[in-house]
């Protein structure tokens, strides 16, 4: 299948039906003109502009029609999309334009400035800026026809290159296929169990893998609306439009439920809200079932993966029915095209016995095909057709999988294993903690030492002491944190991920710890 014609189906079966709606310009789309835009744009870059397949086509762009527009025209006519994360600098992303070598650059009239200085940097033919005094881009679609010539795309043929959100380092370009979006959007299918009336919120931005959730509800026929994530500008379009789904990473979670107000907005329209992004304390989990009046299903994956496992809906009701509650920790089982399993450093697999930890391997039609030109790297994360993610984690009996700690993060204290996940699920017992990551910090004594950065909730106030007496009561001594440092916000990549290594670089500078 050809992941750039989803717009073509709902064009004729209901060309009228709300397709897109931009919250941030109040601009909304049927599928019908959707679907026209797309046919000029995909002709007005093969035709005019002389791109064949295979070349990419970079986007600089917050969250907008155009932005889609591109994906889709991108990939039906078999060019490759080069979203780009418009919160870097212009270095790293000069960096990332190298690497994926795109012949036309789309951006917004708004981010003209940081255009600007890419052109000083790298060679790009076509520049087509939109919005504000920009006309390459409407121009181009102006001057094409409605032909629609798309491209028979193989299941192993490109369709975009993701670049990771830097956790851990450098950006690496993730290159997914036709064939792997299109299974990643069947595993959130069948996990999100969409219907025909859904209405969906996109608050994670396109550069990263979430656009494939709004690809997806549009291959159903559902309107998505797109925003750029304020916690009550969130809560404001979901009572406004009747949202009825939404990914909320934890973060952004956290943020609304600590919005002044909360109680009073009207969110009866929610049928379902996925969270992800990083492991969720229980008692947040807890909390935000409380909170939102809908069902839960988490959903752990990540840029070279799309999702890979699911904490059903199901599974949530039973926790807080008091049937296996622990499992509210969970990130939950493999998904619908999805096969996981435990390994230890060798490959071999781990027993399913809660306790013996071992990095997360994934083999699935909806992984990534490869780093783009990184044949080195590729071939390190996929062997035997297996990825390694990096995470660490434990897995019971019924395969139910307990993420302990990225194998970076890990916290060595006296020759004991620190997980940071488990510290920072005992710090959020303290009622006044909003948000909060645990780092090992150098230690004369033990290697390593156990600290906590703690954001507090608007209004509270906590000390240090209280903050270590709250980890303490629910941890084995060498667990809990020996320092606390209160912070306004946590360094954090476009998925929600705290930035760990941004938070260790000041302690380890010099030393031989990677950061």
């Amino acid at each position: 299948m050809n992941a750039g014609t989803i717009p073509a189906k709902y064009a004729r079966l209901a060309p009228e039906r709300e397709a897109v709606v931009d919250a941030t310009t109040g601009r909304r789309v049927t599928f019908g003109e959707l679907e026209r835009r797309v046919r000029r744009l995909g002709d007005g870059l093969r035709r005019r502009l002389g791109l064949v397949p295979g070349d990419r086509v970079a986007i600089l762009s917050k969250n907008s029609v155009e932005f889609l527009e591109t994906y889709f025209a991108a990939g039906r006519r078999g060019l490759v999309a080069q979203p780009l994360n418009w919160r870097l600098g212009a270095e790293e992303l000069a960096r990332i334009l190298e690497n994926g070598a795109p012949r036309a650059l789309v951006y917004a009239h708004e981010l003209e400035s940081v255009a600007s200085e890419l052109r000083r940097r790298v060679e790009i033919e076509h520049w087509l800026g939109y919005g504000g005094g920009e006309r390459a881009y409407e121009g181009l679609i102006e001057s094409a026809g409605e032909a629609d010539s798309p491209v028979e795309a193989d299941d192993g043929d490109p369709f975009f290159i993701l670049y990771t959100g830097g956790t851990t380092g450098e950006s690496k370009g993730a290159l997914h296929t036709h064939g792997s979006a299109t299974m990643g959007m069947l595993n959130q299918t069948v996990a999100e169990r969409i219907v025909p009336q859904d209405v969906y919120l996109l608050t994670g931005q396109m550069f990263h893998i979430p656009v494939l959730l709004a690809m997806n509800y549009l291959a159903h026929g559902c309107p998505v609306v797109l925003m750029n994530f304020a916690p009550r500008l969130a809560l404001e379009i979901i009572e406004r439009e009747r949202v009825s789904a939404f990914l909320g990473i934890t973060t952004m979670l956290n943020w609304m439920m600590a919005e002044p107000g909360f109680d009073r907005f009207d969110l009866s329209s929610l049928r379902n809200v996925q969270y992800g992004g990083g492991p969720m304390p229980p008692s947040v989990v807890r909390a935000a079932l409380e909170a939102f009046p809908c069902e839960l299903i988490q959903g752990y994956g990540q840029t070279e993966g799309a999702t890979m496992t699911f904490l059903s809906q199901e599974d949530h009701r039973s926790a807080l029915a008091g049937v296996h509650p622990e499992r509210l920790r969970s990130c939950g089982r493999e998904g619908f095209v999805t096969e996981v399993r435990l390994a230890a450093s060798d490959g071999s697999t781990i027993p399913r016995d809660g306790t013996t930890t071992g990095e997360i391997l994934v083999r699935s039609p909806a992984n990534m095909r490869e780093y783009w030109r990184k044949p080195e790297l590729t071939a390190e994360t996929i062997r035997d057709g297996w990825m390694w993610t990096g995470d660490i984690a434990t897995w019971d009996a019924d395969g139910y999988v307990y993420i302990v700690d990225r194998a970076k993060d890990m916290i060595i204290s006296g020759g004991e294993n620190v997980y940071s996940a488990q510290v920072e699920a005992a710090i959020h017992k303290h009622p006044a903690v909003l948000e909060t990551a645990v780092i090992g910090v150098p230690d004369d004594e033990w290697g390593e030492a156990v600290k906590a950065v703690v954001v507090l909730k608007p209004g509270c106030a906590a000390s240090e002491a209280e903050i270590i007496e709250a980890a303490r009561q629910h941890l084995a001594s060498y667990q809990k944190p020996r320092s606390v440092d209160f912070v306004e916000a946590l360094p954090k990549a476009p998925t929600g991920k705290v930035l760990k290594r941004e938070l260790r670089a000041p302690y380890w500078k010099g030393r031989d710890r990677e950061v």
